[in-house]
């Protein structure tokens, strides 16, 4: 029996997202079993106290003003993903290595910006969208092919410009920048900040803001000016905008202290009963680092490997014992065949593991890159 998930009032089951006969379909198990836990919904965890803390400073700035939306389906189709926001047909992002694809025109949202242009559609002029995203990415302490961003979306007309001496986009870009300057102060104090040009496909001109913070400058969010076109396709012409995208877990775990970010997954009491509703940057409290295994895997790889896919493979075996996976060795012979060598990081953040479960799971693992990956084990 297929299981069932309602997400945002869409019934999903497995066999809507993982088919494993479809040469259009990358989604393995390990991801269709986050799809509905939302952890950014829980408010005693730390990405849903945050995600309230980000609130409250919109409520507080601009009363009534903000809608939110955190409880939106992740499967979009590629044109909302990507075409809506005016990702170019040639962008990495739209490759089998980097996405989670349902079917050819279907995938698992890679951002809230997915959402951006059905919520244009629907009238709405001023929203932040919290949800969980999926990429395919490396296997390491910050990176997991689930998290959490929140998008916020501002429409001005030219009443709103027009008495300040601006054009419209200026208008919009030093709104944003005071909106923004003022929710980095909210989350993190009287810190030093700046701006740092950037691009984006679906903002011009675009910006990242650093906040120094901790001895280090330190990325907060990515923004801009929304593209004129996007506001043409959704009935706002003569309209400008401004957006910005946040990764949760990229500023929880500077603000509780998170070292890991297969921590946020964790159901150990020792994790979650350290966080409360409204208690924003208590700093987490490590329960016993246990010990953690290396073991090393070699192979001549083909010309169509891909470290994302191998990574993957990994974390189907592993899942969340895998804890980083590293190149440590390459080299190419004299018949031109290239050989990788990756150490694997095995390591339960809850308990010790022991060589034999350690030794299966590295077997699998062999076995599994050998068959799905096209290479040869050395």
């Amino acid at each position: 029996m297929s299981t069932l998930l309602e997400v945002g009032g869409v019934k999903i089951s497995r066999d809507d997202v993982v088919r494993e006969n479809d040469p259009t379909n990358n989604v393995p198990d390990s991801i269709f079993s986050k799809i509905g836990l939302q952890l950014h919904r829980r408010d005693n965890h730390p990405l849903g106290i945050l995600k309230q803390e980000i609130y409250s400073y919109f409520d507080n700035n601009f009363p009534g003003l903000f809608n939110k939306f955190d409880n939106l389906c992740p499967v979009v189709s590629v044109k909302m993903n990507f075409d809506d926001v005016l990702v170019p047909h040639d962008h990495v992002s739209r490759t089998y290595n980097d996405t989670y694809y349902i079917n050819a025109e279907t995938v698992l949202r890679c951002h809230t910006s997915a959402h951006q242009a059905e919520l244009l559609r629907e009238g709405h002029s001023y929203f932040l969208v919290t949800g969980d995203v999926y990429r395919r990415d490396s296997v390491d302490s910050t990176h997991y092919p689930v998290f959490h961003q929140m998008e916020g979306f501002r429409v001005f007309t030219p009443v709103d410009w027009e008495a300040s001496g601006v054009d419209g986009t200026s208008y919009a870009a030093m709104d944003l920048k005071k909106t923004l300057e003022g929710l980095a102060q909210h989350l993190f104090g009287n810190v030093e900040m700046r701006w740092v040009d950037a691009y984006f496909p679906f903002t011009d001109p675009s910006f990242e803001l650093e906040i120094y913070f901790q001895g280090n400058w330190m990325e907060v969010l990515g923004c801009g000016v929304t593209e004129q076109k996007i506001l043409i396709n959704n009935g706002r012409t003569g309209s400008t905008a401004w957006a910005f995208g946040l990764g949760l877990e990229r500023l929880a775990m500077v603000l509780f202290d998170i070292p890991d970010i297969r921590l946020f997954w964790s159901s150990d009491l020792r994790f979650t009963s350290q966080f409360s509703s409204g208690q924003l940057g208590v700093k987490f409290k490590p329960f016993s680092k246990f010990p953690p295994c290396y073991k090393d895997i070699s192979f001549w790889i083909s010309e169509s490997f891909t470290e994302n896919n191998f990574c993957e493979v990994v974390r189907g075996i592993a899942g969340d014992l895998a804890e980083q996976v590293s190149l440590i060795d390459s080299f190419t012979n004299k018949k031109g065949m290239t050989s990788h060598c990756y150490r694997i990081t095995y390591r339960s953040m809850e308990r010790s593991l022991t060589d034999e479960e350690i030794n299966q799971l590295q077997g699998r693992v062999r076995d599994e890159v050998e068959n799905k990956l096209n290479v040869t084990i050395r």
